[in-house]
């Protein structure tokens, strides 16, 4: 049997350079560019009140809106790379409190400069809808700006005062620190497995190892550390929750999930049409298939340490860096256009920081930093399939960052019903191309990982939303306890797993889901995008180089369109409840699939 595998496995990993923005916490850079930050708002504010105050001059209010809001894009560039720098290089250290102390100071200097800007968008609402339409074609080269004007403009009914906008603002800092305290717990843990001390990303890859044994060391060494900071994790989402719904209630939003969906342009009955259409689909998709695995891997029910275990009991492959680079690459050139010598770009610059080792934050992302700039791609590299198709998610997002990046930083910003695109569409490749190249041997084995990513993205997070939604619900009554947390942690997880999942021991992992933390209702996108994925792969499946074009416009576009628009080339409806029952039967087909092959 194979020893364990351990972050040190793998120091081939790259690690990336920060540099193109700022050389180290002393660089004499950072004033320069607080600095610049500062007299760019003061220009950008000497058009306050000139606004309302040229309402009537079509040509001259265009002008005005178009300085203004260009000062504006200025400013969040240069505080933009500010932010991105401190966050990029805290989330690698989080057990070094310098680096977090930087973060935390350089977010506190950037909200005093950018508060003073909360006026642009409240002098924009107080504009009438035909004014704006007016000043738009008077000054034509303002009209840029109409899809960033649209998001303003649809915030308008939940807009405050200027006194009330301008504290909110002002808080931001205080209310990042129960991330950072969440953030810090998980980056301190250690799961205690045998003789082995284990980081959070060491014990959760080896809950995908071929041995029994050692899935289940590893899961009962979580379970301790998660239970052990259950309380101080429930102190953080009860206080992160309660914010939350304060300033919800102030602004007017009915539900805890309707901010999120009017930054996402998308309207809650459609989010819930989708949830709900999922969950009816459990028992033909995820009930299903872990009966079925559970009787291939000769169980009666599998403990919740084998949900993602190897269905073969030889140890699975494991890719060096190099080797992981090749096929994710391959898969890019299949796409076709200039999608692989984008990828490229992070792999021949040092872009990407892959090696997993402690105080380094768990998880993966792509940050696009800003649109002048360069995107960076953090995951932590333990060398197997989910990490392969890891690295082609966040690559996903990366080349999506990049396309987008002509729209200037405003535009290029994504709603969440599209951020999840091009990565699940670049890991979607990733996987087809691992199959075709497989043993029919290894295709089993494959197949099954390839559900289980669809049902850990699809069926767990629409269980994480409906998790969170109770939860919120909940909230607003007063605090929730822990042990009520759990009960509807173990109410969603248990329905949407089925029967032949045991869960005891799994209480209380909803400790370690940074979403409910850090960005409350952001779960559902993951679902959202693998189902609208389904459906774009099944289009490019009837004519891939057709596609194609269509697809890099879709990404170029950024955030310029709404998701309905973006689609409509495609020819495909979200709005049509059948468009969900695409990503719903596709899933089920992979499982008739692996039933087929016993």
């Amino acid at each position: 049997m194979n020893a364990p595998v351990k972050t040190t496995d793998f120091a081939d990993a790259p690690l990336w350079d920060l540099s193109d923005l700022y050389a180290s916490r002393e660089d004499a850079r950072i004033d320069a560019d607080l600095e610049k930050a500062r007299d760019l708002v003061g220009r950008m504010n000497a058009f306050q009140g000139r606004l309302v105050g040229q309402r009537g001059d079509a040509a001259a209010l265009g002008a005005a809106l178009d300085q203004a809001i260009d000062l504006y894009e200025q400013a969040a560039d240069v505080m933009g790379g500010l932010g991105a720098y401190a966050f990029l290089a805290a989330s690698t250290a989080r057990d070094d409190a310098a680096a977090q102390g930087f973060e935390a100071n350089v977010r506190e200097k950037m909200t005093v400069i950018a508060t003073p800007t909360v006026w642009l968008t409240l002098e924009i609402n107080q504009l009438e809808e035909a004014e704006v339409e007016a000043a738009l074609k008077a000054h034509p080269a303002a009209a840029r700006w109409t899809p960033w004007l649209r998001r303003v403009r649809a915030m308008k009914p939940h807009e405050l005062s200027e006194e009330l906008e301008t504290f909110i603002a002002e808080r931001g800092p205080i209310q990042a620190q129960w991330p950072r305290l969440f953030d810090e717990t998980l980056a301190a843990l250690r799961a205690e497995a045998g003789d082995d001390s284990l980081t959070l990303a060491e014990g959760l890859n080896r809950l995908t190892d071929a041995d029994g044994g050692t899935r289940k060391a590893a899961a009962v060494g979580l379970s301790q550390p998660f239970s052990a900071q259950a309380r101080t994790m429930a102190m953080v989402l009860n206080t992160v929750a309660a914010d939350k719904a304060l300033e919800d209630r102030r602004r007017g939003f009915a539900r805890p999930a309707d901010s999120r969906h009017l930054g996402n342009e998308v309207d809650g009955e459609s989010v819930d049409a989708m949830a709900e259409a999922v969950a009816a689909a459990y028992p033909r998709i995820s009930h299903r298939y872990y009966a079925l695995k559970a009787k291939a891997m000769g169980k009666t029910r599998l403990a919740h340490w084998d949900r993602n275990a190897p269905i073969e009991a030889t140890p699975a492959r494991r890719y060096d860096w190099k080797e992981g680079r090749e096929v994710v690459l391959a898969s890019f050139t299949d796409l076709g256009g200039d999608f692989a010598e984008r990828a490229g770009w992070f792999f021949d610059r040092p872009w990407i920081d892959a090696q997993a080792r402690a105080g380094k934050q768990s998880g993966a992302y792509a940050h696009p930093v800003t649109a002048d700039r360069h995107p960076y791609v953090f995951l932590n590299w333990m060398g197997d399939r989910r990490d392969v198709l890891t690295l082609a998610h966040e690559l996903g997002h990366g080349v999506h960052q990049t396309l987008a990046a002509g729209q200037g930083s405003l535009l290029a910003d994504t709603p969440l019903t599209l951020a999840e695109t091009a990565s699940i569409f670049a890991e979607g490749l990733t996987f087809d191309r691992l199959l075709s190249e497989a043993t029919p041997e290894d295709q089993r084995a494959l197949l099954a990982g390839r559900i289980e990513d669809g049902l850990n993205t699809v069926v767990r997070q629409i269980a994480f939303h409906r998790f969170e939604t109770r939860f919120h619900d909940e909230r607003a009554a007063g605090e929730v306890p822990v042990e009520r947390i759990r009960e509807i942690w173990m109410d969603e997880l248990t329905a949407s797993l089925g029967p032949a999942v045991d869960l005891a021991g799994y209480e209380d992992w909803w400790t370690y889901v940074g979403h409910f933390v850090h960005s409350p209702f952001y779960v559902y996108a993951y679902a959202f995008g693998d189902l609208l994925v389904a459906a774009l792969m099944e289009t490019r499946a009837k004519d891939p180089a057709g596609c194609t074009p269509l697809y890099r416009d879709l990404l170029s576009g950024g955030g310029a369109r709404t998701y309905v628009e973006a689609l409509k080339p495609f020819g495909l409806n979200p709005r049509d409840p059948a468009f969900w029952t695409i990503g719903t039967k596709r899933l089920e087909g992979l499982v008739d699939r692996f039933e087929a092959l016993g």
